[in-house]
C-alpha cells in the first residue's frame, strides 16, 4: 500500500509499505480522506515543533475517515462496507491519568503521526489502516467521507469548549481563524454563544470565518484599534479561544477580556511574555487545552445530525500522488483553510 512519509523538513515521499492484517477486535479501514493538520505542516516545513523533532521516517496524518474493508475476529457492531471516522486517540487506559478520566494526558498515548516518543508513532496517511474497532464511529448516510474527516479537528475544539465551561449567553472572541479557529466558531455557536467576534490578519480567512458563523470579524493587522475598543470598562468578552499561538494576539485578548474572563489557549508557539499584572488585576483564568478523547464521538454525532456544517472549511482535495502539492497548498493561508488528500 502507498503511504505518505516525512523524512526531514521538505522531504515528503510516497512510499510502499507492507499492509497488515486485522487481529482480534480490529478492523481494516480503506482510507478515503485525510486532512492535513497544523502539526503535519510543522513536520513538513520544519522537521518538528518546539523540542519535538523527527528522528526517523514517519507516516504523517491523523484526521482520517474511510470504509471498513476487513474484520478481525470478535468484532461486533461493524460490517465490511461501513463508512467510519477513525479516532486517532489511543490511550493505554491503565496509567494514572487514564484512570482519572484524563485520557488525553495518557502517559503511553499512541496518537497517530507523533514524533514525541521514539520509535515514532506512525500515522494514518496510508491506503489501508488497521484500527481497534472502538476507534471507529459510523458515518450517517448523506454525510461525505470528506466531512467525516473533520471529526478529529472538530473534536479538538469541542475539548476546548469543555475546558472553557458553559458558553451559554457568553460573548466569545476567537483569535486566529485557520481550521482550528474556524471550528472554534462552529463549536461555540453550537454551545450557545451569544456573540462571536473573530480576528486574523488575512481578509480571505476572515471572510470564511463570517461565512461559518462569526458575528463580526476584525483584521487586527489593519484594524487593531477596532479590537482595542472592546477594552472599555475593563473588557467585553467572557471567553477567548486563542488559536494563533501569537504573543500579540494573547496580549490583545487579555486587554478585552472581562474581569474573571477565561482564555483558552489552543495555538502552539514558542515562549511568550504576558502582562502578569493585568491577569492578576482582572482575575483572568488562562487554561490550556490539549487534544481530546471522549469528544470525538460527539464530533461525529454533531456532523452526522447536521447540527453543524463543516463543508465551507474544505478548500481543496488533492490525490495521493500530489501529496507535496497538497502540503504546499495547506501552508498557504491566503488560499487554503482545510486541505485534504484523497487516498
Amino acid at each position: 500500500m502507498k503511504s505518505i512519509v516525512i523524512h526531514a523538513a521538505k522531504d515528503l515521499r510516497i512510499e510502499e509499505r507492507e499492509a497488515e492484517a486485522p487481529g482480534p477486535g480490529q478492523v481494516e479501514v480503506a482510507i478515503g480522506a485525510g486532512g492535513i493538520c497544523g502539526s503535519d505542516l510543522h513536520y513538513y516545513n520544519h522537521g518538528g515543533f518546539g523540542t519535538i523533532r523527527l528522528r526517523e521516517p514517519m507516516i504523517l496524518g491523523h484526521e482520517v475517515a474511510g470504509t471498513i474493508s476487513k474484520l478481525g475476529e470478535s468484532v461486533s457492531g461493524l460490517a465490511v462496507g461501513d463508512r467510519v471516522a477513525v479516532s486517532p486517540s489511543r490511550p493505554c487506559n491503565a496509567c494514572r491519568y487514564c484512570l482519572l478520566g484524563q485520557q488525553n494526558q495518557c502517559l503511553s498515548m499512541r496518537f497517530y503521526g507523533s514524533a514525541m516518543p521514539m520509535p515514532h508513532i506512525q500515522g494514518a496517511f496510508r491506503q489501508r489502516l488497521i484500527v481497534e474497532a472502538w476507534q471507529c464511529h459510523k458515518i450517517a448516510d448523506g454525510v461525505s467521507i470528506n466531512e467525516a474527516a473533520f471529526a478529529e479537528p472538530f473534536a479538538v475544539t469541542l475539548h476546548a469548549v469543555n475546558r472553557a465551561g458553559s458558553l451559554l449567553d457568553k460573548r466569545v472572541l476567537v483569535t486566529g481563524c485557520g481550521p482550528i479557529g474556524g471550528l472554534c466558531i462552529v463549536a461555540a455557536r453550537a454551545h450557545g454563544a451569544r456573540e462571536i467576534v473573530a480576528t486574523d490578519v488575512v481578509d480571505t480567512v476572515l471572510a470564511k470565518a463570517q461565512e461559518i458563523g462569526a458575528d463580526r470579524t476584525i483584521n487586527v493587522g489593519t484594524q487593531g484599534k477596532t479590537l482595542s475598543s472592546y477594552g472599555a470598562d475593563k473588557g467585553y468578552f467572557d471567553v477567548m479561544f486563542e488559536a494563533s499561538g501569537n504573543e500579540s494576539a494573547v496580549r490583545a485578548g487579555l486587554e478585552v477580556l472581562k474581569p474573571r474572563g477565561v482564555l483558552v489557549q489552543l495555538g502552539l508557539g514558542g515562549d511568550i511574555s504576558i502582562p502578569q499584572n493585568l491577569v492578576v488585576a482582572k482575575e483572568i483564568e488562562m487554561r490550556g487545552t490539549f487534544r481530546f478523547h471522549e469528544e470525538f464521538g460527539l464530533a461525529v454525532d454533531l456532523i452526522n445530525r447536521r447540527r453543524v456544517d463543516v463543508r465551507p472549511l474544505l478548500t481543496g482535495v488533492f490525490p495521493l500522488e500530489e501529496a507535496v502539492a497538497a502540503f504546499d497548498a495547506a501552508g498557504d493561508r491566503s488560499r487554503s483553510m482545510k486541505v485534504q488528500i484523497a487516498f
